[in-house]
């Protein structure tokens, strides 16, 4: 039984919906980012910002710049830029693009059922970050971002879904990405219809967003621990979209160095630990257990020897960790990948040209191409309540902040 909420979200109001969405501020290029700043005052961007082009400038993640935070927030709503809706409702959004369409449900997710692992992990988070987002929330007062979060759908709630985006959305605008954004604001008989069809799905599995679950737990902790009324914060900004609907795509790892090998050398250890055969070309592996690796220009197809794969253990069987474990630590002394200056992890939707480009450039030594990971290997991961390395899954949709905003 999975237990979703209504709320009653902060929303731009409808002719400046496309001026205010607006992707995380983190995925934008310095440049990028000014231009956005300068050309529209109405991005989302200038809450999360709001000392741009300011004389007065605070230090990152401290409480004075959340508190400048929660003042543009403010100052959004009483410019008539974001409304709020009177009642707690349920949303369905739908993001189309080319190659795929991705329709799922805006509601709150369970504290609750995250403590009780109903809500499945499969990625370690940093304490220190926690904290500060939880912070963060705490001073701020809304949530902004929602966690992606994937379900296995029943025949009911999917015709709802089918049925209630028949109708006009409430938002219907494409962003500069050519990609499509609908949504629709569900009446109160419907949201209590698909609360209701949501308690038959057994489970869900947070997709991306362990960070911001996670915190929204431990601000929902501290409210409690200091006798605090913590009732709005019982649940968190979700997007519960349909397992067999998700696309996920691998990372890519980018080294630095060979860490005192030569290509040779390193050619040379890598036969040690499975089958090595040069490419005319770019290739992304063909299937699971393969790499393709690119080492000073040149192309090879690699493929694990099969005793070294262990299949029983959800973890050790990923190509991710094989990775980790055979090559990027022993080999390359990368013992940490989340505090290593000598990798970069590259989204699978970046083209193999590029990387191959970066090396070239000298900028790096080596790259590692990886077949990317299922919705059942990442399922059975968390089910085992384990963790997987570090960037092992880039999951689509990304979904844009200031759409709607949940308040704390």
């Amino acid at each position: 039984m999975a237990n979703i909420a209504p709320f009653k979200a902060v929303r731009p109001i409808r002719d400046k919906v496309h001026l205010v969405a607006t992707r995380p501020y983190y995925s934008y290029k310095k440049n990028v980012l000014k231009a956005k700043l300068e050309d529209n005052p109405f991005t989302f961007l200038h809450i999360i910002n709001p000392e741009f082009n300011s004389g007065v400038k605070t230090k990152p993640n401290s409480d004075e710049r959340f508190k400048v935070v929660r003042s543009q927030f403010e100052k959004f709503i009483e410019n008539g830029v974001l409304i709020s809706d009177e009642s707690p409702r349920i949303y369905i959004y739908r993001q189309s693009k080319e190659d795929s369409i991705f329709t799922g449900i805006i509601a709150g997710a369970s504290v609750e059922e995250y403590k009780n692992d109903l809500i499945k992990k499969h990625e370690a988070t940093l304490t220190s970050r926690e904290a500060m987002f939880a912070r963060y929330l705490e001073i701020v007062g809304f949530n902004a971002e929602p966690v992606l979060m994937s379900y296995k759908g029943t025949e009911h709630l999917s015709d709802l879904l089918l049925d209630y985006t028949t109708a006009r959305p409430e938002y219907e605008f494409t962003t500069t990405d050519r990609i499509k954004h609908e949504l629709w604001v569900l009446n109160e008989e419907q949201t209590i219809l698909i609360k209701n069809a949501f308690e038959d799905v057994d489970a869900v599995y947070i997709a991306d967003g362990h960070h911001r679950s996670a915190s929204s737990v431990a601000y929902f902790d501290k409210l409690e621990s200091e006798g605090k009324n913590a009732q709005l914060a019982a649940h968190f900004l979700s997007y519960f979209v349909e397992e067999t609907s998700l696309q996920i795509l691998e990372f890519n790892r980018l080294i630095k160095t060979l860490n005192g090998y030569s290509e040779d050398s390193f050619l040379h250890a890598l036969k040690a630990l499975g089958t090595l055969n040069k490419l005319e070309k770019a290739e992304k592996p063909a299937e699971e257990h393969q790499m393709t690796i690119c080492i000073k220009g040149n192309w090879f197809a690699f493929q694990w020897f099969d005793y070294l794969i262990d299949i029983d253990h959800s973890v050790k069987s990923l190509d991710s960790d094989l990775l980790t474990e055979l090559i990027l630590k022993p080999l390359l002394g990368i013992d940490d990948l989340k505090t290593s200056d000598q990798i970069e992890f590259i989204p699978g939707n970046v083209s193999l040209e590029s990387i191959q480009q970066q090396i070239q450039d000298s900028k790096f030594e080596v790259g590692f191409a990886l077949f990317p990971l299922t919705i059942d290997q990442v399922k059975r991961v968390a089910d085992d309540q384990l963790i997987m390395p570090p960037k092992s899954t880039w999951v689509e949709p990304k979904l844009r902040s200031g759409l709607t905003i949940y308040t704390l």
